[in-house]
């Protein structure tokens, strides 16, 4: 409809990048992007609803049928001086647009109304090749995003093709300059590369070429690098992030692994997870009582923890005994509230006799865990308990 609309007032109007890659792959398109030869002044002129999202580089938003569609005026970059962004953009025709793009396997546009690809670069020939390789000389493409380093390795991972011979020497030769980018950036790419169909292979890429260890200092080390791929390998099919990095940096101290991960700015969220998994390593194989394993199984993490340790059991070609222990014993609690109401509550702890403040903490804390043992199932036997404490501990 957009296109047809853009076609109606005059303007060439075309899908163009990663959705045309992936209709030729069989693939259904994530979203459609449209290139077009108006202005962004001409495309809200056009539409009625739009956001100008980055008007000056020839980018609308286009809001239409509950759908948001990017469309992009034809363009060509005009010098980088900061390998992230043009420094401005002068609009132009298809052609010098798709001379611009990062990987040929982007460059291609097509035209929905005659179902025809128009391919200005050798991307139908890449595609088939299934090679990843980049528009014109490496260097030059890199050096005006260096994230494109990045894309490539994702890009592989994804797709499950090659990088180009002298592409891939380009992200080697060039990956200290990954550290120009932005951190929020990085992080979208590395979440994509650590849940893609090859994942494997897009951390190794990322080890290979210098950009994990520029990324992330720890890695600087090759022995964290590997042993981290290793246990990313026995990680399960489907995983998050969290897991992922968790994984990943299995052979690291949680101390070390949170200050490189600042670079990332991730949210708090997903901090918190992951210093959970790493903090809690290896806590699963000892011989857990019945309060501590349903307090661990309750937490939100545990699943994604038992996971991680199974994954470094096997890294390290050690027994899972001791994790199937825990599964049978986890999956056993499964009729039960592993984190019920507690039977006194702080004020009537204090009526009982206890003093204000830190002793009443301690108590509630010792009295929760008597609950979750099951040796104490009755407010009443919590009463009880509370005042043989008491007694005791004025003796």
């Amino acid at each position: 409809m957009i296109i047809r609309k853009l076609r109606k007032a005059g303007f060439e109007a075309l899908l163009a990048g990663g959705c045309v890659r992936d209709m030729l792959c069989g693939k259904r398109p994530k979203d459609h992007d449209v290139a077009t030869s108006a202005t962004p002044t001409q495309v809200c002129r056009i539409f009625r609803r739009t956001i100008k999202v980055g008007a000056k580089f020839g980018v609308v938003i286009v809001l239409i049928d509950n759908q948001q569609v990017e469309v992009a005026t034809f363009r060509s970059d005009v010098s980088y001086s900061d390998g992230r962004r043009p420094d401005k953009v002068r609009f132009t025709s298809a052609k010098e647009d798709a001379l611009r793009r990062d990987f040929t396997i982007n460059g291609m546009f097509y035209d929905p109304l005659k179902k025809e690809v128009i391919d200005y670069v050798g991307s139908r020939d890449d595609l088939r090749k299934k090679t990843i390789k980049t528009i014109g000389k490496p260097a030059e493409r890199f050096s005006e995003d260096y994230l494109r380093m990045l894309r490539a390795v994702r890009f592989s991972a994804q797709l499950g093709f090659k990088i180009e011979k002298n592409t891939l020497i380009a992200v080697k030769k060039h990956a200290d300059k990954i550290t120009k980018i932005s951190g929020e950036r990085i992080a979208v790419e590395l979440e994509s590369l650590c849940t893609a169909h090859d994942r494997n292979k897009g951390v190794k890429l990322l080890i290979e070429t210098g950009l994990l260890k520029n990324i992330f200092p720890v890695f600087k080390k090759s022995a964290p690098a590997e042993f981290g791929l290793k246990v990313f390998s026995f990680l399960p099919k489907k995983i998050i992030f969290p897991l992922a990095v968790g994984a990943l940096f299995s052979g690291c101290k949680t101390r070390d692994v949170m200050e490189n991960l600042k670079v990332l700015k991730l949210s708090r969220n997903q901090l918190k997870h992951i210093k959970f998994l790493l903090d809690k390593r290896d806590y699963l194989l000892g011989q857990l009582p019945l309060a501590q394993l349903k307090m661990i199984a309750a937490e939100p993490y545990f699943e994604d923890l038992y996971s991680l340790q199974k994954a470094i059991r096997k890294a390290e070609k050690k027994s899972i005994a001791p994790l199937l222990s825990i599964r049978r014993r986890a999956n056993a609690l499964a009729d039960k509230v592993l984190k019920p109401k507690s039977l006194l509550d702080g004020y009537e702890i204090i009526k009982l006799g206890a003093e204000s403040g830190p002793q009443v903490g301690l108590i509630s804390k010792e009295l929760y865990i008597e609950q979750l043992s099951e040796r104490i199932t009755a407010k009443n036997e919590a009463v009880k308990w509370v005042e043989n404490w008491l007694k005791k501990h004025k003796e």
